[in-house]
Protein backbone atom coordinates (compact mmCIF):
# COMPACT_ATOMS: atom_id res chain seq x y z
CA UNK A 1 0.00 0.00 0.00
CA UNK A 2 1.17 3.56 -1.05
CA UNK A 3 4.71 3.15 -2.34
CA UNK A 4 5.19 0.13 -4.51
CA UNK A 5 8.57 -2.09 -5.56
CA UNK A 6 9.73 -1.95 -9.10
CA UNK A 7 12.74 -1.97 -11.03
CA UNK A 8 14.87 1.58 -10.08
CA UNK A 9 14.81 3.41 -13.10
CA UNK A 10 14.56 7.48 -12.47
CA UNK A 11 14.46 7.14 -9.05
CA UNK A 12 11.71 7.98 -6.25
CA UNK A 13 8.03 9.58 -7.58
CA UNK A 14 4.69 9.49 -5.77
CA UNK A 15 2.35 7.26 -6.57
CA UNK A 16 -1.28 7.09 -5.53
CA UNK A 17 -1.87 4.42 -3.34
CA UNK A 18 -4.39 1.39 -4.69
CA UNK A 19 -6.93 0.87 -2.35
CA UNK A 20 -10.26 0.29 -2.74
CA UNK A 21 -12.85 2.70 -2.05
CA UNK A 22 -15.46 2.65 -0.06
CA UNK A 23 -18.10 5.14 -1.77
CA UNK A 24 -20.12 2.14 -2.49
CA UNK A 25 -20.85 0.67 1.06
CA UNK A 26 -21.34 3.92 2.09
CA UNK A 27 -23.60 5.08 -0.37
CA UNK A 28 -25.79 1.71 0.05
CA UNK A 29 -25.86 2.45 4.06
CA UNK A 30 -26.75 5.94 3.49
CA UNK A 31 -29.89 4.34 1.34
CA UNK A 32 -30.68 1.93 4.27
CA UNK A 33 -30.96 4.39 6.84
CA UNK A 34 -33.45 6.59 4.85
CA UNK A 35 -35.13 3.60 3.99
CA UNK A 36 -35.45 2.42 7.58
CA UNK A 37 -34.36 4.78 10.11
CA UNK A 38 -37.99 6.07 10.54
CA UNK A 39 -39.45 2.23 11.38
CA UNK A 40 -36.79 1.61 13.44
CA UNK A 41 -36.35 4.54 15.55
CA UNK A 42 -39.93 5.18 16.49
CA UNK A 43 -39.89 6.22 19.72
CA UNK A 44 -37.42 8.45 18.92
CA UNK A 45 -37.86 10.16 15.24
CA UNK A 46 -40.46 11.29 13.70
CA UNK A 47 -41.06 12.99 10.01
CA UNK A 48 -40.25 16.26 11.55
CA UNK A 49 -36.85 14.16 13.04
CA UNK A 50 -35.95 12.66 9.26
CA UNK A 51 -36.08 15.97 7.82
CA UNK A 52 -33.71 17.31 10.55
CA UNK A 53 -31.37 14.23 10.13
CA UNK A 54 -31.40 14.87 6.46
CA UNK A 55 -30.61 18.55 6.75
CA UNK A 56 -28.14 18.36 9.08
CA UNK A 57 -26.17 15.86 6.67
CA UNK A 58 -26.88 17.74 3.63
CA UNK A 59 -25.30 20.77 5.36
CA UNK A 60 -22.36 19.34 6.63
CA UNK A 61 -21.71 17.36 3.31
CA UNK A 62 -22.17 20.73 0.98
CA UNK A 63 -19.94 23.03 3.13
CA UNK A 64 -17.22 20.19 3.39
CA UNK A 65 -17.53 19.55 -0.48
CA UNK A 66 -15.41 22.40 -2.41
CA UNK A 67 -12.72 21.98 0.33
CA UNK A 68 -12.51 18.39 -0.41
CA UNK A 69 -12.00 18.95 -4.09
CA UNK A 70 -9.31 21.58 -3.55
CA UNK A 71 -7.53 20.01 -1.31
CA UNK A 72 -7.42 16.68 -3.12
CA UNK A 73 -6.70 18.63 -6.33
CA UNK A 74 -3.50 20.52 -4.25
CA UNK A 75 -2.27 16.59 -3.32
CA UNK A 76 -2.28 15.57 -6.87
CA UNK A 77 -0.36 18.76 -8.06
CA UNK A 78 2.01 17.97 -5.58
CA UNK A 79 2.19 14.40 -6.11
CA UNK A 80 2.89 15.25 -10.10
CA UNK A 81 4.93 18.46 -9.51
CA UNK A 82 7.45 18.63 -6.68
CA UNK A 83 10.83 16.64 -7.37
CA UNK A 84 10.90 13.03 -5.41
CA UNK A 85 14.03 14.19 -3.40
CA UNK A 86 13.24 18.31 -3.14
CA UNK A 87 12.14 18.20 0.38
CA UNK A 88 14.56 15.99 1.70
CA UNK A 89 17.03 17.65 0.43
CA UNK A 90 16.24 21.55 2.16
CA UNK A 91 15.93 19.46 5.51
CA UNK A 92 18.88 19.89 8.07
CA UNK A 93 20.26 16.75 8.44
CA UNK A 94 20.19 17.51 13.01
CA UNK A 95 16.98 15.65 13.22
CA UNK A 96 16.65 18.91 16.35
CA UNK A 97 16.68 21.13 13.40
CA UNK A 98 15.13 19.03 10.67
CA UNK A 99 11.77 17.89 12.45
CA UNK A 100 10.67 21.96 13.18
CA UNK A 101 11.59 22.47 10.07
CA UNK A 102 9.79 19.96 8.27
CA UNK A 103 7.05 21.03 10.41
CA UNK A 104 6.35 23.63 9.41
CA UNK A 105 6.58 22.45 5.65
CA UNK A 106 3.00 21.22 6.11
CA UNK A 107 2.00 24.82 5.76
CA UNK A 108 3.59 24.76 1.81
CA UNK A 109 2.90 21.31 0.73
CA UNK A 110 -0.97 21.19 1.91
CA UNK A 111 -2.26 17.20 1.24
CA UNK A 112 -4.83 15.33 2.75
CA UNK A 113 -3.87 12.37 5.44
CA UNK A 114 -3.76 9.67 2.37
CA UNK A 115 -1.07 11.63 0.86
CA UNK A 116 0.72 12.44 3.58
CA UNK A 117 1.85 8.94 4.48
CA UNK A 118 3.49 8.12 1.18
CA UNK A 119 5.02 11.46 0.76
CA UNK A 120 6.61 10.50 4.24
CA UNK A 121 7.78 7.20 3.34
CA UNK A 122 9.20 8.93 0.43
CA UNK A 123 10.70 11.49 2.13
CA UNK A 124 12.87 8.75 4.51
CA UNK A 125 13.67 6.74 1.37
CA UNK A 126 15.22 10.20 -0.01
CA UNK A 127 17.35 10.36 3.02
CA UNK A 128 15.80 12.87 5.35
CA UNK A 129 15.59 11.83 9.41
CA UNK A 130 12.97 9.44 9.98
CA UNK A 131 11.71 12.01 12.41
CA UNK A 132 11.42 15.08 10.29
CA UNK A 133 9.57 12.84 8.28
CA UNK A 134 6.97 11.74 10.74
CA UNK A 135 6.93 15.79 11.62
CA UNK A 136 5.88 16.44 8.06
CA UNK A 137 3.81 13.28 7.92
CA UNK A 138 1.39 14.89 10.89
CA UNK A 139 1.48 18.47 10.38
CA UNK A 140 0.89 18.35 6.31
CA UNK A 141 -2.83 16.95 6.81
CA UNK A 142 -3.73 19.47 10.08
CA UNK A 143 -2.13 23.03 9.24
CA UNK A 144 -2.66 23.21 5.56
CA UNK A 145 -3.93 26.54 4.33
CA UNK A 146 -7.05 24.87 2.60
CA UNK A 147 -8.17 23.12 6.04
CA UNK A 148 -7.79 26.28 8.10
CA UNK A 149 -9.57 27.96 5.91
CA UNK A 150 -11.91 25.37 6.11
CA UNK A 151 -11.97 25.46 9.52
CA UNK A 152 -12.39 29.68 9.89
CA UNK A 153 -15.39 28.38 7.72
CA UNK A 154 -16.95 26.04 9.93
CA UNK A 155 -16.89 28.39 12.82
CA UNK A 156 -17.83 31.61 11.69
CA UNK A 157 -16.63 34.66 13.56
CA UNK A 158 -14.50 32.83 15.69
CA UNK A 159 -10.79 32.83 14.59
CA UNK A 160 -9.55 31.95 18.00
CA UNK A 161 -10.49 27.80 16.60
CA UNK A 162 -8.45 28.40 13.55
CA UNK A 163 -5.41 29.61 16.17
CA UNK A 164 -6.03 26.72 18.46
CA UNK A 165 -5.90 24.07 15.35
CA UNK A 166 -2.80 25.57 14.29
CA UNK A 167 -0.76 25.98 17.06
CA UNK A 168 -1.81 22.48 18.28
CA UNK A 169 -1.45 20.53 15.68
CA UNK A 170 2.17 22.03 14.64
CA UNK A 171 3.47 21.78 18.81
CA UNK A 172 1.36 17.83 18.43
CA UNK A 173 3.63 17.27 14.94
CA UNK A 174 6.92 18.55 16.63
CA UNK A 175 6.80 17.00 19.48
CA UNK A 176 6.09 13.71 18.04
CA UNK A 177 8.80 14.06 15.63
CA UNK A 178 11.41 15.20 18.87
CA UNK A 179 9.95 11.83 20.55
CA UNK A 180 10.91 9.77 17.52
CA UNK A 181 14.04 10.94 17.39
CA UNK A 182 14.94 9.47 20.35
CA UNK A 183 12.69 6.68 20.38
CA UNK A 184 12.59 5.63 16.79
CA UNK A 185 14.54 2.40 15.33
CA UNK A 186 15.73 1.79 12.04
CA UNK A 187 14.35 -1.79 11.45
CA UNK A 188 11.01 0.15 12.11
CA UNK A 189 11.36 2.05 8.68
CA UNK A 190 12.74 -0.10 6.38
CA UNK A 191 9.88 -1.13 5.02
CA UNK A 192 9.57 2.43 3.85
CA UNK A 193 12.54 2.75 2.88
CA UNK A 194 13.47 -0.60 0.65
CA UNK A 195 10.51 0.70 -1.58
CA UNK A 196 11.62 2.61 -5.09
CA UNK A 197 9.36 3.16 -7.60
CA UNK A 198 10.01 4.75 -11.34
CA UNK A 199 8.22 8.35 -12.15
CA UNK A 200 4.88 8.49 -14.31
CA UNK A 201 3.64 10.81 -16.69
CA UNK A 202 3.12 13.91 -14.51
CA UNK A 203 -0.73 14.09 -15.85
CA UNK A 204 -1.45 10.60 -15.25
CA UNK A 205 -0.32 11.24 -11.82
CA UNK A 206 -2.09 14.43 -10.89
CA UNK A 207 -5.62 12.82 -12.21
CA UNK A 208 -5.27 9.44 -10.51
CA UNK A 209 -4.22 11.40 -7.12
CA UNK A 210 -6.82 13.52 -7.36
CA UNK A 211 -9.21 10.91 -8.14
CA UNK A 212 -7.90 8.30 -5.60
CA UNK A 213 -8.18 11.29 -3.05
CA UNK A 214 -11.32 12.73 -3.23
CA UNK A 215 -12.91 9.17 -3.96
CA UNK A 216 -11.31 7.42 -0.72
CA UNK A 217 -11.61 11.31 1.51
CA UNK A 218 -15.56 11.66 0.05
CA UNK A 219 -16.45 7.94 1.44
CA UNK A 220 -15.17 9.01 5.09
CA UNK A 221 -17.22 12.56 4.83
CA UNK A 222 -20.08 10.23 4.20
CA UNK A 223 -19.90 8.56 7.33
CA UNK A 224 -18.77 11.42 9.14
CA UNK A 225 -21.85 13.46 8.28
CA UNK A 226 -23.88 10.20 8.77
CA UNK A 227 -22.63 9.82 12.12
CA UNK A 228 -23.19 13.29 13.33
CA UNK A 229 -26.79 14.02 11.86
CA UNK A 230 -27.61 10.76 13.44
CA UNK A 231 -26.35 12.23 16.85
CA UNK A 232 -28.47 15.35 16.01
CA UNK A 233 -31.29 13.47 15.74
CA UNK A 234 -31.53 9.69 16.92
CA UNK A 235 -29.50 10.31 20.03
CA UNK A 236 -31.83 12.31 23.21
CA UNK A 237 -30.44 15.47 24.08
CA UNK A 238 -29.80 14.58 27.94
CA UNK A 239 -27.10 11.64 27.03
CA UNK A 240 -25.21 14.13 24.59
CA UNK A 241 -25.59 16.60 27.23
CA UNK A 242 -23.98 14.04 29.86
CA UNK A 243 -21.24 13.35 27.52
CA UNK A 244 -20.70 16.65 26.65
CA UNK A 245 -19.91 18.23 30.18
CA UNK A 246 -17.51 14.94 31.46
CA UNK A 247 -14.68 17.24 31.02
CA UNK A 248 -11.86 15.35 30.54
CA UNK A 249 -13.46 12.34 29.21
CA UNK A 250 -15.50 14.58 26.84
CA UNK A 251 -12.13 14.90 25.51
CA UNK A 252 -11.22 11.45 25.03
CA UNK A 253 -14.42 10.49 23.78
CA UNK A 254 -14.10 13.15 20.50
CA UNK A 255 -10.45 11.89 20.05
CA UNK A 256 -12.11 8.76 19.85
CA UNK A 257 -14.93 9.38 17.81
CA UNK A 258 -12.13 11.17 15.37
CA UNK A 259 -10.18 7.76 15.88
CA UNK A 260 -12.94 6.01 14.54
CA UNK A 261 -14.50 7.82 11.86
CA UNK A 262 -10.91 8.85 9.79
CA UNK A 263 -12.64 12.16 8.45
CA UNK A 264 -10.49 13.72 5.85
CA UNK A 265 -8.87 17.27 7.53
CA UNK A 266 -10.61 19.15 4.56
CA UNK A 267 -13.56 18.29 6.22
CA UNK A 268 -13.62 17.29 9.92
CA UNK A 269 -13.96 21.24 11.26
CA UNK A 270 -17.83 21.00 9.93
CA UNK A 271 -18.21 17.82 11.84
CA UNK A 272 -16.80 19.28 14.91
CA UNK A 273 -18.80 22.13 14.39
CA UNK A 274 -22.30 20.64 14.85
CA UNK A 275 -21.34 18.62 18.09
CA UNK A 276 -22.05 22.36 19.49
CA UNK A 277 -22.96 20.03 22.69
CA UNK A 278 -19.46 19.61 23.72
CA UNK A 279 -17.02 21.73 25.08
CA UNK A 280 -14.49 24.01 22.35
CA UNK A 281 -11.41 22.12 23.93
CA UNK A 282 -13.31 19.16 22.95
CA UNK A 283 -13.86 19.55 19.64
CA UNK A 284 -10.65 20.84 19.32
CA UNK A 285 -9.53 17.08 19.97
CA UNK A 286 -11.74 16.09 17.22
CA UNK A 287 -9.75 18.53 14.73
CA UNK A 288 -6.74 17.89 15.95
CA UNK A 289 -6.79 14.39 16.40
CA UNK A 290 -8.14 13.03 13.59
CA UNK A 291 -5.36 14.23 10.71
CA UNK A 292 -2.94 12.45 12.78
CA UNK A 293 -3.96 9.24 14.01
CA UNK A 294 -7.59 7.11 12.84
CA UNK A 295 -8.41 3.62 12.17
CA UNK A 296 -7.14 4.27 7.63
CA UNK A 297 -4.11 5.95 8.45
CA UNK A 298 -2.78 3.16 11.17
CA UNK A 299 -3.32 0.73 8.41
CA UNK A 300 -1.77 3.52 5.93
CA UNK A 301 1.14 3.82 8.10
CA UNK A 302 1.10 -0.16 8.85
CA UNK A 303 1.52 -0.90 4.82
CA UNK A 304 4.09 1.88 4.42
CA UNK A 305 6.46 1.62 7.07
CA UNK A 306 5.23 -1.54 8.63
CA UNK A 307 3.33 -2.98 11.74
CA UNK A 308 6.27 -2.32 14.01
CA UNK A 309 6.50 1.25 13.34
CA UNK A 310 2.25 1.56 13.25
CA UNK A 311 1.60 -0.01 16.43
CA UNK A 312 4.34 2.38 17.90
CA UNK A 313 3.28 5.80 16.65
CA UNK A 314 0.16 5.51 16.60
CA UNK A 315 -0.42 5.45 20.70
CA UNK A 316 2.38 8.35 20.90
CA UNK A 317 0.51 10.20 18.26
CA UNK A 318 -2.93 9.81 20.18
CA UNK A 319 -1.51 10.69 24.13
CA UNK A 320 0.36 13.93 22.54
CA UNK A 321 -2.41 14.81 20.50
CA UNK A 322 -5.24 15.09 23.10
CA UNK A 323 -2.39 16.66 25.50
CA UNK A 324 -1.59 19.48 23.19
CA UNK A 325 -5.38 19.70 22.98
CA UNK A 326 -6.33 20.26 26.26
CA UNK A 327 -3.48 22.82 26.92
CA UNK A 328 -3.89 25.12 24.16
CA UNK A 329 -7.99 24.42 24.44
CA UNK A 330 -7.39 25.92 27.96
CA UNK A 331 -5.32 28.25 27.09
CA UNK A 332 -7.18 29.67 23.83
CA UNK A 333 -10.68 28.39 23.54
Amino acid sequence: MGLQQTAPRGGLSLQPPRRRTVIPELAAVALLLLVLLPNGLKGSIDGAGLRNWLTVFVAIAVQALPFLVLGTLLSGAIAAMIPPGWLASHLPKNPALAVPVAGMAGVALPGCECGSVPIAGRLMASGAPPAAATAFLLSAPAINPVVLVATAVAFPGRPEYVLARFIASLAAAVIVGLIWSKVGKAVWHEKAMKRVIVGQNRWRTFSATSLHDFLHAGGFLILGGLTAATLHTAVPQSILDGLAGTGLLAVLILGALAFVLSICSEADAFIAASLSQFSPTARLAFMVVGPAVDVKLVALQAGTFGRSFAARFAPITFVVTIVCSLVVGSLLL
